[in-house]
């Protein structure tokens, strides 16, 4: 040992999520500030941003009430433990969220991101049940390519293989639905495509296989995002809603990607006339600020624990940061902004813009499917032979170095801006991908 540190600026010892280490190491793209729609990076760059960082900067970056808000926090309380005690900014913040939820969702059960938040849901799920006096039920359905975090509860009812093959049988009891996507029948679709109503029977498939009374609750993304942008058909949301209403059984939806205005409206839910029993969010909660996330909750589940003596703890669940301070504080004053400068309107109002926008692309370079709701948009690329994913991937860097941030999942391109983008930035957005693609080979 010579007593040596490694220099701050070493990038070995951080094992990156969700990315390939040793390719980025090799060509590292690191951001050092941000403000409005623009990311700065190290080398000087200007980076428009076009996917609301990971889904979740939906205000912009760097907005001062809520950076504002955070620092009064850390300067008043940094920590309080939310277990057999509580702080002022809990108690507001979860008000302020469940007067934005749909009407019934009035409960809020803070945690510390949208993977916590799924695995709340489940257990609140597989719980209620319990205190019912049906604690056979058990089974827990997902969907095909449903993206539900990457705790083992969230891997377990999600339909990503690549998240799941790693690691062993992971839950059991577990199935999963069809996913709601077909090219052939809703290939450049704008908005709610008009075909796939009927693949939610499969749900009724379902729990004759296992007999209803063993199933807790089917949890899908209104919207399946991180997969890549699959927009729900007409009338699917509603049949499987109909189908658990007639078994007892709980619809969970996913919406730490479509909360907080990304469709035009505050929740998917609210968009699409659909309804839950509980609501995972995070990510827009608090504009990415600070991790944070939460599940909304109907008065008949929450008020099914309200049981027994008053004195016993009637969920044995929570997380040391659960209702962080800082978290709280972050949450208040990011619900404060979108009502404020009307964001969900506003992207509402955009809607039509992105839309005309991306589907310009249908018959570009490689590009074989376009697809959009709200202010959220996936253009699909023909794979590249034996190598899926690497077209996709070198838009990604090609963009990044024409100085647009997009996503990419496979080879699907995903588009969501903060809800504070311009017709003009749209414009850029969309302009940089169809040049970007003519070089992509």
């Amino acid at each position: 040992m010579d007593g040596s540190v490694p220099a701050p600026n070493d990038l070995g010892a951080y094992w990156m999520p969700f990315t390939a280490n040793r390719q980025f190491k090799a060509a590292p793209r690191l951001l050092v500030s941000a403000d409005g729609m623009y990311y700065s990076s190290h080398d000087g760059r200007q980076v428009l941003d076009g996917t609301a960082g990971l889904w979740c900067v939906n205000a912009g970056h760097n907005r001062a009430p809520i950076v504002e808000a955070i620092r009064r926090a850390a300067g008043e309380l940094d920590y309080a433990p939310s277990f057999q005690m509580g702080h002022p900014g809990a108690f507001r913040a979860a008000s302020a969220l469940a007067a934005l939820a749909p009407v019934g969702l009035d409960h809020v059960f803070f945690t510390g991101s949208g993977s916590e938040s799924v695995d709340t849901a489940l257990k609140i799920a597989l719980a209620y049940h319990r205190v019912r006096g049906e604690g056979q039920r058990t089974r827990l359905i997902g969907r095909e390519r449903g993206y539900h975090g990457v705790g083992f509860g969230g891997i377990s009812v999600g339909g990503i293989a690549t998240n799941r093959r790693t690691f062993g049988p992971l839950l059991a009891g577990v199935d999963h639905l069809p996913h709601t996507y077909d090219r052939t029948r809703q290939g450049f679709s704008r908005g709610q495509p008009e075909w796939g109503a009927d693949l939610a029977d499969a749900l009724d498939r379902i729990v004759t296989l296992h007999d209803p009374s063993t199933i807790a609750a089917v949890i899908v993304e209104p919207m399946a995002g991180s997969t890549g942008v699959l927009v729900p058909p007409r009338g699917y949301l509603e049949r499987l809603r109909a189908t658990c209403d007639r078994h007892g059984i709980l619809l969970i939806f996913d919406e730490v990607i479509t909360g907080f205005g990304r469709l035009g409206a505050p929740f998917a839910a609210d968009r699409l006339g659909v309804v839950p029993d509980l609501m995972t969010v995070a990510k827009g909660l608090t504009n990415g600020a600070v991790p944070m996330g939460a599940v909304l909750v109907s008065g008949a589940v929450h008020d099914a624990f309200m049981q027994g003596p008053p004195g016993q703890i009637e969920l044995f669940h929570g997380y040391t940061y659960s209702a962080h301070p800082l978290a709280c504080a972050a949450a208040e004053a990011t619900l404060a902004l979108y009502r404020e400068e009307g964001l969900f309107q506003r992207a509402a109002d955009l809607e039509p813009v992105l839309e005309e926008a991306v589907h310009a692309l249908r018959g570009r370079r490689h590009v074989i499917d376009v697809r959009n709701l709200g202010l959220v948009a996936g253009i699909e690329l023909e794979p590249r032979p034996n190598a899926p994913g690497a077209r996709a991937y070198e838009a990604f860097v090609r963009c990044y170095e024409a100085g647009v941030l997009i996503r990419v999942t496979g080879d699907i391109i995903a588009l969501s801006p903060p809800l504070i983008v311009s017709e003009a930035e749209i414009g850029r957005i969309v302009d940089t991908l169809r040049d970007v693609l003519e070089l992509v080979t």
